[in-house]
């Protein structure tokens, strides 16, 4: 009997070995302590007080008990409350992430097969999907729920050129549901429907309600649920106007002070690393680039410098349109001729492995000449980490807690967890002398002058300390 290995096969396995490879990596570095409170620590509050019935209720850096949405419109979290019922831990969400991440190969694969007329050159486009460098590193950044976008817009993008509006609404209401700008992209995709498909009364509705959310979501909903003297995320854009009305109104009267923020040296590599792995081909269906737009302006006029670094999770709306353009764009050279479009998506894929070899995030590549080395010890569960999860277990598991950043994101399975050293109502600390954290990489100095503090207190009584690890518990008022 002969099995014959087709394009379809190939694609599931490929999906099953990146879900496996890059849900396991994942729990690795949490294992290992290379995840925080910052971010997987938040999303993991979130939708642990979800299931235990306080609806993404959260803990603010400054130790605020509030309503997620005051940070982040992504209330796509609460879908995860029934997944934690069943699997009560931070990495069941990890797990999550990189399924759906690895689902987002098949609308690739569906929407090449249709416009290439070859399985192979669908199944090569796919691949390069999977092999994409920011893909990869955004599926081992913690855990964003802005990430589940990605495979969310590719089904809405597959489902709007297949002209079927209901299951396209379905996508598009949960990727809305991601994050606060996703309803900038989902305009994007409305405005390719309108142009490329003409359907201009359609298109322009999808346009108008995606720009419409969005502009409720940022200026109703989280201003509603922001606890008072938070710091809004709107002030990374100060130096361009700190609002969208300010942005606007730079664009008019200061337009280099905008060209110069957008096109400064970290903007050319990273729009390169974004565009190179799939050789340039999404550049020749430009119009499907209109969706990725809304979050290149976001990242390249932030002043956070991670927003313009593949290694992050700032390209989530991106992706999918770089995808679907690559698709278009080899359509658009292939001219019908299904042994071109083979041809190109194998031009394609080369691009993505080769890429993903400089810059990718596949550990193999570590141990050959020129492989990207970025987290090579992020996976390595050292006998410093197995000697703080001794620690954290004598942590009692409804306590409040302050932590420092890499110790909080196991920690955040309750109630209230503070962010050392914010002290506020905490019965115990939990200290990780040997790791920077978040108040670390903000004042250093001031976070061991705490730390020493808290050594001399009398009110503290010291139950751990092991190779730097530290746990506190109040002794007195």
């Amino acid at each position: 009997m002969h099995f014959r290995v087709g394009p379809r096969t190939l694609l599931g396995a490929a999906m099953v070995a990146y879900a496996a490879g890059f849900g396991a990596l994942s729990i690795l570095r949490h294992e290992a302590f290379a995840t925080g409170r910052f971010d997987l620590g938040n999303m993991t509050q979130a939708v642990w007080a979800t299931a235990h019935g306080h609806p993404l209720a959260v803990t603010s850096l400054e130790g605020e008990q509030f309503v997620r949405l005051g940070a982040h419109a992504d209330p796509i979290l609460v879908l995860l409350a029934p997944l934690w019922w069943l699997w009560p831990s931070p990495s069941m969400l990890l797990a999550v992430q990189a399924v759906l991440l690895a689902l987002g190969a098949l609308p690739v694969f569906w929407l090449a097969r249709k416009h290439l007329a070859s399985d192979w050159a669908a199944l090569g486009l796919a691949l390069a999907f999977l092999l994409l460098p920011a893909l990869q590193w955004m599926t081992l950044s913690e855990f964003h729920p802005v990430a589940l976008a990605t495979p969310l817009l590719l089904f809405a993008l597959w489902y709007l050129d297949e002209e079927r509006l209901a299951p396209f609404l379905a996508c598009a209401f949960l990727a809305i549901a991601t994050k606060e700008h996703v309803g900038l992209a989902i305009a994007g995709l409305g405005v390719w429907y309108a142009l490329s498909r003409r359907r201009l009364l359609p298109g322009l509705a999808i346009a108008l309600a995606g720009i419409a959310v969005a502009a409720v979501t940022v200026g109703v909903v989280i201003p509603s649920f922001r606890p008072e003297g938070a710091a809004a995320f709107a002030s990374r854009y100060d130096e361009v106007g700190g609002s969208p009305l300010g942005v606007l109104r730079t664009a008019v009267s200061e337009p280099g002070v905008l060209l110069g923020q957008a096109f400064d040296g970290r903007t050319f590599g990273y729009l390169a690393a974004l565009v190179l792995p799939l050789a340039g081909l999404c550049l020749a269906a430009p119009l499907v680039l209109v969706a990725a737009l809304p979050e290149l302006a976001l990242n390249v006029l932030s002043a956070t410098p991670t927003q313009t670094s593949i290694h992050f999770h700032y390209a989530a709306t991106v992706l999918p349109a770089l995808a679907g353009a690559a698709v278009f764009g080899t359509a658009r050279l292939a001219r019908g001729l299904p042994r071109r479009a083979e041809r190109l998506a194998l031009l394609v894929l080369a691009a993505a492995l080769v890429s993903n070899y400089v810059l990718g995030a596949i550990p193999v590549w570590r141990a050959l000449p020129g492989g990207e080395r970025l987290g090579t010890s992020s996976t390595r569960v050292t006998e410093h980490d197995r000697i703080a999860q001794r620690a954290l277990a004598l942590v009692p598991a409804r306590a409040v807690v302050s932590a420092s950043n890499s110790l909080g994101g196991h920690l955040s399975e309750r109630r209230r967890v503070l962010s050392f050293p914010v002290l506020a109502d905490a019965a115990w600390v939990a200290l990780d002398e040997t790791q920077p954290g978040y108040a670390d990489r903000i004042a250093p100095l001031e976070h061991a002058v705490a730390i020493a503090r808290l050594r001399r207190d009398p009110r503290w009584r010291l139950v751990f300390q092991r190779d730097g690890i530290l746990i506190l518990e109040r002794a007195g008022p």
